[in-house]
């Protein structure tokens, strides 16, 4: 049985991944892993550990340009 995969977009902070397995690939084609769930990735850019968030984005004061759009 799959699990549905959701994807929440958290205010300025990053998109945080859950329920499913997934695989993050890089423009490289690198595979990159974490044991950490759910898996949060960096929207911010400043990350140390990108493609995942390190929780830079309130160090820095990130603010997103705006919501997210509707489909």
């Amino acid at each position: 049985m799959t699990s549905k995969l959701t994807i929440r977009l958290r205010r300025n902070g990053p998109y945080v991944v859950e329920g499913a397995d997934v695989r993050i690939v890089d423009c490289n084609g690198v595979e990159h892993t974490t044991d950490r769930l759910p898996i949060a990735l960096c929207r911010c850019g400043a990350s140390r550990k990108k493609p995942f968030c390190d929780g830079t984005h309130s160090k820095i004061g990130f603010q997103a340009d705006e919501p997210a759009d509707s489909l």
